[in-house]
């Protein structure tokens, strides 16, 4: 599995628990079409974390880089149910930060062979 990752805050006026509402329903619309496996949405604790990492943390798992290159240009179309939902949930966004990972060791791993 791979995992994108977004690290934000929200807007100042913006409602924790709409933007919750929001995302879930963009995020579910994208996994009933296949396009992501799953998705989890966590908030910082007791202000512990880096704050440049922001409050909120996203993580998206896509099994590829062929599903997730997938879900960018479905959203990336900007048309449709899809560009409503992901205004809806970007709009509300002050400012985010991405990575990715994988899962590791990678499945298809040989051993034994290594050179370096």
């Amino acid at each position: 599995m791979d995992i994108y990752h977004g690290f934000f805050d929200l807007k100042e006026q913006e409602s924790d628990i709409g933007f919750a509402d929001e995302l879930s329903a963009f995020l579910e619309f994208l996994t009933l079409q296949g396009r992501i496996e799953s998705w989890r949405l966590m908030r910082r604790k007791l202000g512990l974390g880096p704050k440049e990492l922001g409050e909120f943390h996203l993580m998206i798992e896509v099994r590829d880089l062929t599903q997730l290159e997938d879900a960018f240009k479905q959203v990336s179309g900007r048309n449709g149910d899809t560009e409503t939902k992901h205004a809806s949930v970007n709009q509300k966004i002050a400012a985010i930060t991405f990575a990715l990972y994988r899962d590791f060791p990678d499945p298809h791993r040989i051993r034994g062979e290594e050179q370096f």
